[in-house]
């Protein structure tokens, strides 16, 4: 039975206003940006004390939104027949109402969303953002951008900078460019809560809690809509592959991967499982071979023919190189080459400090490439259940194996794990990381050198983990959502 407990859709917007109000404090934002001219905003910005209260708000309006999210999946789960469409449609209204404060808060807990901004205006003035960092840029535009990537260039597809030029052409407010941003990746946003209730109803689970998993959960909240990350319409584009060449051609999925990769490269690894949902049951190795061919060609040409008929052209193959720049502690390839680069200077070897990481790295990539080979030439054809699970093996080993991963990474395998009909306990998995990620998200780069800041967040998370999660009246909500998720859909 459809159970609506009273308050949850308000629970989940307060906790997205105090997300956003605690977030103009402990955010990034342009130096001359009016709102900090004088005021209390700028006082509290100005201390360590100001900042601490700001990170409370924002874990109080994040543990709001957790509880009030656990509770909306717990609604849903106990939905019967009919009563699917209502309880999705109470999870669509749920994502609408959390996501509308969010819509004008700056880059929640990373600096991203203001190099978006400053990309798009590099190309409004005729300079390409695979060449130039933002760096080159004068005055607002450039003043919130995290000082690493400031002359970097731009190691997105051509997609996300097509859409910041445009921005650019209309605005050259970065805060109004950093909200046209946020619309972007809203798109989606709104691919994900088309698709993911079809690829549930393909693998006979409750459509209505598999999209409230995704779609509104911590870590949506904080990383793909606060966050606005270019992930979020990769991702969506990802799965809106999938479901197009299920429902409509493979040419069609083939189109959606090659934009997915025009967002971000690994949105392209799509394209295995389009070749493989949109050949009939049994094909033979031919088959397969010539599909994989035709989905290649169409693929990469929309990703390829989006940079070069804007003007952009393919830069973003030598900027790739950027991201793994830097070291992620989420990424075991980069761990484990670091630490034996470690036992090499300790025992004297005399190599170069980054041998193994490098070395880790590209057997990891090599790996990647031999998994996705395998599935495109031995996994079942003609089958959309195994297409999304086969989606969800590729994801999670592109996670497992990428150079560097940040939170919201995370976002590319939820919506392919949230429509599998897991055991009890990877239910309950996929649903404490979601609440992990959304309420660690603060103490992401946003707070660099705040050590005193970041220091108490954590503990604060570990209390707000052990009310939310490790209570009794915590794993038993937990264990209803996941006992749920067993039922089949008739």
């Amino acid at each position: 039975m459809l159970t609506h407990p009273s308050g949850v859709l308000t629970r989940g917007v307060v906790g997205s206003v105090l997300v956003l109000l605690g977030g103009l404090v402990v955010s990034a934002l342009p130096d001359s940006a009016p709102i900090l001219d004088g005021g209390p905003l700028a006082a509290l910005r100005a201390h360590t004390a100001g900042r601490m209260v700001g990170l409370c708000v924002v874990l109080l309006g994040l543990g709001l939104l957790a509880a009030g999210w656990l509770a909306l999946c717990r609604a849903v789960a106990g939905a019967e027949g009919a009563q699917w469409t209502v309880a999705l449609a109470l999870v669509r209204r749920a994502t609408v109402l959390w996501s509308l404060p969010l819509l004008v808060a700056p880059p929640l807990f990373s600096r991203d969303g203001w190099s978006y901004a400053a990309q798009g205006m590099l190309g409004h003035i005729g300079l390409s953002p695979y060449e130039f960092g933002p760096g080159v840029l004068a005055g607002p535009i450039e003043e919130a951008v995290d000082p690493r990537w400031l002359g970097t260039p731009a190691p997105y597809g051509p997609l996300p900078l097509i859409f910041g030029e445009l921005g650019a052409s209309l605005t050259g407010n970065p805060w109004v460019l950093v909200v046209g941003h946020r619309m972007v990746a809203l798109i989606g946003l709104v691919l994900l809560a088309w698709a993911v209730p079809r690829m549930a109803r393909w693998t006979g689970v409750n459509p209505a809690l598999a999209s409230a998993v995704v779609l509104v959960s911590p870590l949506m909240m904080a990383n793909g809509v606060g966050g606005l990350h270019n992930d979020l319409l990769m991702v969506g584009l990802m799965a809106a592959a999938l479901v197009a060449a299920v429902e409509h051609s493979w040419f069609a999925g083939a189109v959606l991967g090659g934009l997915a990769a025009a967002v971000k490269l690994p949105g392209g690894l799509i394209c295995v499982l389009v070749v493989l949902v949109s050949l009939p049951v049994g094909a033979l190795l031919v088959d397969r071979l010539r599909r994989l061919a035709l989905v290649a060609a169409v693929s990469i040409g929309t990703l390829v023919g989006t940079g070069v008929l804007w003007g952009l052209g393919v830069g973003w193959i030598e900027a790739l190189s950027v991201p793994a720049s830097i070291d992620t502690l989420l990424s075991p390839p980069t761990l484990l080459g670091r630490g034996l680069d470690w036992v090499a200077g300790i025992l004297g070897t005399g190599l170069e400090p980054d041998t193994f990481r490098d070395l880790i790295r590209a057997l990891a990539m090599a790996a990647l490439l031999a998994l996705s080979a395998w599935i495109a030439l031995r996994r079942r054809t003609g089958d959309p259940a195994d297409g999304v699970r086969g989606a969800a093996l590729l994801v999670g080993a592109s996670l497992l194996l990428s150079p560097v991963v940040h939170l919201w990474y995370f976002l590319w395998l939820v919506p392919f794990l949230a429509p599998l009909r897991l055991p009890r306990a990877g239910t309950m998995a996929v649903v404490a990381v979601s609440v992990l990620t959304g309420l660690v998200a603060p103490l992401d780069s946003s707070l660099h050198g705040a050590y005193l800041v970041i220091m108490v967040g954590a503990m604060s998370v570990a209390g707000l983990m052990t009310v939310l999660l490790l209570t009794r009246h915590g794993r038993e909500r937990i264990r209803n959502i996941a006992e749920a998720d067993l039922v089949t859909i008739a």
